[in-house]
C-alpha cells in the first residue's frame, strides 16, 4: 500500500470538518474572556514550531505532531472532549486524529485543507509572541510546565500588573512578578524610602534612603530582569485619577495600607472589569484573597465591600507603624499575591475568589474561610452593573482625616 492509499484509508477512519465550520467557532468566541477555548471544541495546531510562529488560527493551542502523544493529556485531560486538529494541509492532522482515537479520545476531527485553506479563505490569523534566545533560557523552568509553556510565558511577557504600594507587600509581589517575566509592572506610591522600611520592604536598599519608592523600585527591578518595563506613579490614588491609572493594566495587586484606598480601588476595578488580588498584614498575621470583575452584568464572587460593608473603627485596625509587623510575613503574603496574579493572567488553576486565606506566622498554619458574594452589596449586589458605580473618595466614610 502506497502513502496515498494509506492516507485515503486513514481519512476513511476519522471524521473531518472544514474551514467554514471552524470559522463559525472562532467568531463565536470573539470577545469572550479566557484563552479562547472556553466553549466548543479544543482547537490544536499540530504543525512544527517554525510553522506556528508564522501564524495560527485564533484560539488554537500548539502541540507539534512529534509530541502529541506525550502532551495531549495535559491540554485535554477528558477523553470525551471535542477536539479539532489542523496542520498545514490536512495530512498530518488526519494521522494525528487517528492516533488520538487509538488513545481513547472519542470526539476528534481533522480540519480538511489545514491552515493553508484558512489563509486562502482570507480569514484572520494570529502570530505568537516569539521569545529571544536569552528569554528562552531565562524562563526555561516556566516553559517546561504544561500549565505555562511557551504560550503562557509569552502571555506573561505581554501582560501588565499594577502594584498598589511599593512597600511591604508591593516589594515581594513586584519582585516575583518581574522575575516571572510579567512584561510591565507598575507601582503607585507617593512615599520615599525610609530606614525603618528596610526591615521588610525588600525592593529598597540603604543607599536609596530618601529616594521616591517608585524610583527605587525601577532600579531594583532593572537589575533583576531587564525584560520588564517599570512604570512609576508617584501619586496618591483618588477618585479623579484612579481610572486613568489602572485602565491599561490587566491585574491589580493591592497592598494598600488604608481603607479609603481599598474601597476606592474596589469600585474602580469593578467599573473597568479589572481583577484585584488583595493582601493585608498585621503583626504576625496576613490574609490573601482575589476579587474578580463582573461576568457580563452578573457578579458571582464577592468584592471588597461584600467583605467589609463598613470599615472597622480606626483603633481596631492600626497601621504597621502603630502596631508593628514581622518583616518576613510581608514576603509570605506578597508572594501569595504574585502567585494569584500569575494564575489569573494565565487563566489556570483555582483562584481565591470567594475564599480568604489567612496565615498565622506564630502558629505556622494557614486557614481558609469562605467569603460569598453579598446580594445586598451596595456596589456589586444583585441588579447592580458596572455602569452604575460612582466613584467617591472614602476618607469621610472611613473616618480618616486628610
Amino acid at each position: 500500500m502506497n502513502s496515498g492509499q494509506y492516507l485515503k484509508q486513514v481519512k476513511g477512519q476519522i471524521r473531518e470538518t472544514d474551514v467554514e465550520a471552524i470559522r463559525k467557532v472562532v467568531e463565536a468566541r470573539q470577545g469572550k474572556p479566557g484563552d479562547g477555548n472556553g466553549a466548543g471544541p479544543v482547537l490544536i495546531d499540530v504543525r512544527e514550531k517554525d510553522e506556528w510562529t508564522e501564524g495560527y488560527i485564533p484560539g488554537a493551542r500548539w502541540i507539534s505532531r512529534g509530541f502529541l502523544e506525550q502532551r495531549i493529556e495535559d491540554q485535554v485531560p477528558e477523553r470525551s472532549s471535542e477536539v479539532v486538529l489542523y496542520c498545514a494541509g490536512g495530512t498530518r492532522s488526519a494521522y494525528a486524529a487517528k492516533t488520538l482515537v487509538e488513545l481513547g479520545y472519542t470526539n476528534v476531527t481533522s480540519m480538511a485543507g489545514g491552515f493553508s485553506a484558512w489563509k486562502r479563505a482570507g480569514l484572520k490569523f494570529d502570530r505568537p509572541f516569539v521569545m529571544t534566545p536569552d528569554q528562552s533560557i531565562r524562563y526555561a523552568r516556566h516553559t517546561m510546565l504544561p500549565e505555562v509553556g511557551e504560550i503562557g510565558q509569552a502571555k506573561l511577557l505581554q501582560s501588565k500588573v499594577l502594584c498598589l504600594g511599593a512597600g511591604g507587600l508591593g516589594s515581594p509581589a513586584g519582585l516575583y512578578l518581574a522575575a516571572a517575566g510579567v512584561g510591565t509592572v507598575g507601582f503607585v506610591d507617593d512615599d520615599t524610602v525610609d530606614s525603618s522600611n528596610l526591615q521588610r520592604q525588600i525592593l529598597h536598599a540603604t543607599d536609596r534612603v530618601g529616594m521616591p519608592k517608585v524610583e527605587s523600585a525601577k532600579i531594583a527591578i532593572a537589575k533583576l530582569n531587564p525584560d520588564v518595563k517599570v512604570i512609576g506613579h508617584q501619586t496618591r490614588l483618588d477618585s479623579s485619577n484612579v481610572l486613568d491609572i489602572i485602565k491599561d493594566y490587566d491585574v491589580i495587586v493591592d497592598g494598600a495600607d488604608n481603607f479609603p484606598t481599598r474601597y476606592l480601588i474596589n469600585d474602580a476595578a469593578l467599573k473597568l472589569g479589572k481583577p484585584v488580588i488583595d493582601g493585608s498584614i498585621y503583626r504576625f498575621e496576613g490574609t490573601v484573597t482575589t476579587f474578580l470583575p463582573f461576568d457580563g452584568h452578573k457578579k458571582d464572587g464577592p468584592c471588597y465591600r461584600c467583605f467589609y460593608p463598613e470599615p472597622p473603627p480606626p483603633d481596631m485596625a492600626p497601621s504597621c507603624q502603630e502596631a508593628g509587623v514581622l518583616g518576613v510575613l510581608c514576603g509570605v503574603i506578597g508572594a501569595l499575591e504574585a502567585t494569584e496574579a500569575i494564575k489569573v493572567l494565565l487563566g489556570t488553576g483555582k483562584t481565591l475568589s470567594g475564599r480568604e486565606l489567612r496565615f498565622d506566622a506564630l502558629g505556622m498554619k494557614f486557614r481558609e474561610f469562605k467569603r460569598p458574594h453579598d446580594p445586598t452589596c451596595p456596589v456589586c449586589g444583585d441588579g447592580k452593573t458596572p455602569e452604575q458605580i460612582e466613584l467617591i473618595d472614602y476618607h469621610q466614610f472611613c473616618n480618616v482625616r486628610n
